[in-house]
């Protein structure tokens, strides 16, 4: 099988290198400055007594000739467009695209480009992040990719993914019904996400002071009840995960969202929390505290896109 991994950060580049060292037929599709950087340094993953480097097969846009069995697709919302123009010559008749961005939006860009058909469902859990140098680096245990069918068919595609991933050690279990588990993982990150950025701290640093737990859990029964209105009930024990994770003394988990203010950068506000808000407009649920994190990050957004403003003499 021919894989076409889009993108080699901190997702792409974890399961793209678990896939390239069980020796499967494994190809980056990147931009030039991350070609130059991984052909002088290669792949690296590091962290949880990880330590390894590959010299992966790379490809740019402009290099790409040939149609791939599957597309791996990683990169985040904001450059999904351009990233979906770059991929386009590689989308045959019988390739499968398994996108594993957060949200739900990015389905229908897929399938107005590609078809509807040609896309799976896709969730990944995976905690990771890109050092200093473009290293790959693993900060927390969960390595799995759950994967099925948009309308939740028994398929014969789905099952040779699924082998194709536990063969390079990264779990995945049968997901029956891969649209509500997408659900669920939008309420997570949302919940995680919102919390952090409003707080501008970690999980551990809002829950510390009066007021911080509850805030995280009044985001997430916000986000639980868009889920459940739209026909995805989160499942009791998901709930409980999520709430324990975004009110854990101590913890020092952030998401890439927070990570990405602290740099100032853009977000995925749009595709994470502003089309979440709008579904639940749609749904008549009230989300007034997801709201207000929408418009924190939006302010960010606007910030971020201005041109650097020129000191005196500068």
């Amino acid at each position: 099988m021919r894989i076409l991994t889009v993108g080699a950060g901190a997702v792409g580049g974890w399961f793209g290198a678990q896939l390239d060292r069980a020796g499967h037929d494994v190809t980056f599709l990147v931009r030039p400055l991350r070609a130059a950087a991984l052909r002088a340094r290669g792949l690296r993953v590091t962290g949880l007594g990880e330590e390894t480097a590959l010299e992966p097969r790379l490809v740019t846009a402009d290099e790409l000739a040939q149609t791939y069995d599957l597309v791996l697709l990683s990169v985040k919302s904001t450059a999904l467009d351009r990233a979906a123009k770059d991929l386009a010559p590689a989308v045959g008749p019988r390739t499968t695209i398994l996108p594993l961005l957060n949200g739900m939006a990015h389905l229908d860009r897929l399938g107005e480009l590609f078809g509807r058909r040609a896309v799976l469902g896709g969730v990944a859990k995976v905690v990771t992040t890109l050092g200093e140098h473009g290293d790959v680096v693993r900060l927390a245990p969960p390595n799995a990719i759950l994967t099925g069918e948009l309308d939740g068919a028994p398929s014969g595609r789905v099952e040779a993914v699924r082998a194709l991933l536990t063969g390079a050690g990264v779990d995945s279990p049968d997901t029956h019904d891969i649209t509500a588990a997408m659900w669920h993982k939008w309420v997570f990150i949302t919940t995680l996400g919102a919390s952090t950025c409003l707080m501008r701290g970690s999980v551990g640093e809002f829950t510390a002071v009066p007021g911080g737990p509850e805030l995280a859990r009044d985001l997430l029964a916000e986000a639980a009840a868009v889920s459940a209105a739209a026909g995805y009930p989160v499942p009791a024990a998901e709930l409980d995960f999520t709430a324990r994770t975004v009110t854990t003394p101590g913890s020092r988990l952030t998401p890439s969202m927070y990570r990405d203010v602290l740099a100032g950068r853009p977000t995925e506000v749009e595709h994470v929390l502003g089309d979440l808000v709008a579904r639940a407009r749609a749904l008549g649920v009230p989300t007034p505290l997801l709201d207000l994190a929408t418009l924190n990050l939006r302010v960010h957004q606007h910030r971020a896109a201005r041109p650097a403003r020129q000191e005196p003499g500068g």
